[in-house]
């Protein structure tokens, strides 16, 4: 069965900093949405053929909001689209943080454009009104982007950059302790979220991962996504994207 695209007007379509883009859309279905979800964005060309996941960074009633890096051909597309043009949209998918874990104290992980699906999980956790203290650790390269949306929703925000530009110069598991929490939302590159898992392991804190893999069809069909776990090879698109952390195999 084929995947059923909706098209979608794009609001607003910005660079953030260097190729780092916000781009909102139109929201037509009230559709429920679980933060760490994601949809497949394709644009109205004949090439590339498929779509691309994207993070679903936050929503409204009426918009749907993205951040995307311009990474091959398919984000470069995306990059060139303006104001009042068309995206098709197949939405949402996956599934996402489960907030009935988000109780006690939370920390939130995240590096380079894994800081995307985060906003969500900060405004949602506030607004579900949890009585959660949330902090939220972010790592990037040298530019920093998305941390003055999510700062109302947190308690405390810590900062690292490879460049030393911001924060602490170094990696965000340098300055991560995870003995302070009770669970641990993450999302980046897998080597960080290897890292974050490992020492979360060490002192017994319950981690959740959100995994990004390269996707064909976003709804189970193609394996193109395909993660190893304790229990077997996962489909990140339809039994995640978001894990337990002890129970992938990095």
């Amino acid at each position: 069965m084929k995947p059923d695209y909706k098209k979608l007007r794009i609001y607003e379509n910005i660079e953030l900093c260097s190729g780092i883009y916000k781009m909102v859309l139109e929201r037509e279905e009230a559709m429920d949405i679980n933060p760490g979800q994601f949809y497949m964005l394709k644009a109205e060309v004949m090439e590339p053929l498929l779509g691309r996941p994207i993070s679903l960074c936050s929503y409204d009633k009426d918009r749907l909001e993205f951040i995307y890096q311009v990474y091959g051909k398919g984000t470069e597309i995306f990059s060139k689209l303006k104001s009042g043009d068309y995206i098709n949209v197949l939405g949402p998918l996956g599934n996402g943080f489960d907030l009935r874990e988000a109780v006690g104290n939370i920390a939130i992980v995240s590096g380079g454009i894994g800081i995307a699906p985060m906003k969500e999980l900060a405004k949602s956790i506030n607004k579900a009104g949890l009585h959660s203290n949330v902090d939220l650790y972010s790592g990037f390269r040298d530019e920093i982007y998305l941390i003055d949306d999510i700062k109302p929703y947190v308690n405390k925000v810590s900062i690292s950059t490879d460049t030393g530009s911001r924060g602490h110069k170094g990696f965000v598991t340098d300055i991560f302790d995870p003995s302070k929490y009770d669970v641990v939302f993450c999302c980046g590159p897998e080597l960080m979220m290897k890292n974050v898992v490992e020492t979360c392991k060490s002192k017994a804190v319950k981690v959740y991962v959100s995994t990004e893999k390269h996707m064909a069809c976003g709804v189970g069909a193609c394996l193109v996504c395909t993660c190893k776990t304790k229990f077997g090879n996962k489909r990140s698109c339809k039994d995640g994207p978001v894990f337990l952390g002890e129970h992938i195999v990095f």
